[in-house]
């Protein structure tokens, strides 16, 4: 078995991210498919940042419900399938790679967790991070990247 893996159909990884999916582009949420994750595991946090810009965080989703596996379609809009944070732009839900110049990598981070967070409202990242520490059986990452023509 491979293990916890996340994946998505848009780019492998470490490769490029489409255009579609950034501030280019329609701006819409890559699809995302994981499987393999631990027994006990109630629900799933993710978190996608840019460590190229101080950890930018660019989407923020958490109380996924839980199982071996799961999916997020394309285009997820913010108050569908689960709750959704505030992300570094200052909105909930989704915003896509928009880098000032050069190569920045995106870093999808999925969880596992023994339990739900339960928080209200659209929480930052640093406060589902904080939430979720006690809870983690299992992460995954999913990179990829994306540089802006100019």
């Amino acid at each position: 078995m491979a293990g916890f893996v996340l994946s998505s159909p848009s780019f492998a990884e470490g490769g490029a991210i489409p255009a579609r999916h950034t501030c280019d582009g329609a701006d819409l949420s890559p699809a995302l498919t994981w499987e393999g994750a631990p027994r006990g595991t109630v629900a799933f946090a993710l978190i996608v940042d840019d460590p190229d810009a101080r950890g930018f965080i660019h989407w923020v989703i958490f109380d996924l419900p839980g199982g071996s596996g799961g999916s997020l379609a394309e285009g997820l809009a913010p108050t569908a399938v689960a709750p959704q944070g505030r992300n570094d732009f200052g909105r909930a839900g989704y915003g896509g790679p928009c880098p000032p110049s050069g190569t920045h990598h995106y870093r999808f981070t999925l969880w596992a967790l023994s339990s739900r967070l339960g928080l209200m409202g659209t929480p930052s990242g640093a406060t589902v991070r904080t939430a979720l520490t006690t809870k983690i059986l299992a992460q995954t990452y999913l990179t990829g990247t994306y540089t802006r023509q100019e």
